[in-house]
Formats: C-alpha cells, structure tokens, sequence
C-alpha cells in the first residue's frame, strides 16, 4: 500500500493531540491509500495497527452463517477502524474494506497507547466513541429483530445516505448517495438475502420512491422510506 503525504490535522488521531505530541505522530504514523475493494485487515487477522479515515468510506462486517457477510456498520471519514482489536489479544473480531478508494493514517496498538496516556482529549473522545457504537448497536439489534424484511430494507437506505452522504448529479440534484454500493451489501446490512433487496428494489423503483442506476441509487421520497421503516429509523 502506498504511503501518501499528511498534512497532521485532519484525522482523529492529529486533531484529539496537544500539538506537541503531532510530531511524534508525524514520525511513527503511516498514511495509506487503500484501493477500493481491498481490505484494511481481515477478521482473526493479527492486530497490528488502529485505522483513522483521512478520506473515503469503509464497510466493516463479518462472517455470518452459511459464509454469508453482515456488515455491521460503515465508516467515513473522520471515522475509526480496527480499534475493536485492541482489547483482544485473537486478532480483529472484524473486517474492513474499502468502499471508494480511501486514505488511512495507521498507527501501532503501542503507539495509540502511549497517545492516549499522554493525551487526555484523545482518550476521553475514545470513550465517548466506545459509548456511542455500543449504544448505536444496541439499538439497531433491538429494533431489527422487531422490524420486517421490507422495513430492514429501508432503515438500511436511509442509514446509509446519512452515513455516506450524498452527491451532486447536477446543481438542482444532491439526492443520489455518494458512492456506489452494491445491492448485495445492502443485503449484508438489512441481514437479509440479495433476492430480497433486488425484488424491492423494484417495488420501490415502480413507485418512484427511489431511482436506480447501475449501483447508483437516488432517494426521491424520504418521507416514505422513512413510513416504511418506522419505528427502526428515527430520524
């Protein structure tokens, strides 16, 4: 993986440090290009470093049974990944792969422990970060195993435009999510099969409440995917 310039500010890592502490982080970080579709580390994978998002998005996800993947959440940038594998000594519980392509700045387990002693904003934003997933996935488990196939579906739209962000198609369009996704991650995400998702798909395509191309897909009536998915999404 090829290792790009960093301006020391952007990622979570430089922006929670006492600027006396960035050049240590300057001369034992590493920033990373991970070409779409590669993999950050794979699950049982050695732990051998903690992962910030400079740029980009991240699918992280696990094998399910039959071999089947469920994603368990996606990252951006700003976002943290592999930090799960510092409180086990088996190796990263997870795997992570690149969405889009996506700079990384990677640091050693020793290194982000030595940060965190050293740098009190860095580990109290850490905790609130350990909080916030634990709460997010807390609540996601509760509300699925209660939701149907059709409302998983749609709480895993709308969590992904709001996770990833969208783009301008033209300058009266911002509705399209910003980066492909497959239908199959989609699947991976809403715990179900690809079957399911391309059937409603055309359920949701036929009432024009989303527009599809390829793997681009356009959410054009929030309010309905939001009535579909209720009470899981509450945004």
């Amino acid at each position: 993986m090829p290792e790009i310039p960093c301006d020391l500010s952007r990622c979570f890592l430089c922006s929670s440090c006492i600027p006396e502490w960035r050049e240590a982080v300057g001369i034992k970080k590493k920033t990373l290009l991970i070409k779409k579709g590669k993999h950050l580390f794979r699950e049982n994978d050695p732990v051998e470093g903690i992962f910030f998002i400079y740029a980009g998005s991240v699918k992280v996800h696990k094998q399910w049974v039959d071999q089947k993947e469920l994603i368990l959440r996606f990252a951006k940038t700003g976002d943290i990944v592999g930090h799960r594998g510092l409180i086990s000594n088996e190796g990263y519980p997870v795997s992570a792969t690149a969405l889009e392509d996506t700079t990384v700045c990677w640091v050693s387990p020793e290194f982000l422990e030595a940060s965190l002693k050293t740098n009190p904003s860095l580990t109290y934003r850490l905790m609130q970060l350990y909080a916030s997933e634990l709460q997010k996935s807390d609540q996601r488990m509760r509300d699925l195993a209660h939701m149907d196939v059709k409302g998983r579906i749609a709480a895993a739209l709308l969590e992904i435009a709001d996770c990833l962000g969208s783009k301008n198609s033209n300058p009266k369009d911002n509705k399209f999510i910003s980066i492909t996704i497959t239908r199959q991650d989609i699947a991976s995400y809403a715990g179900t099969t690809y079957e399911t998702v391309f059937k409603f798909f055309t359920e949701l395509t036929d009432e024009r409440i989303i527009t599809t191309s390829g793997k681009t897909i356009r959410i054009n009536k929030k309010e309905r995917l939001l009535a579909i998915a209720h009470p899981v999404y509450r945004k």
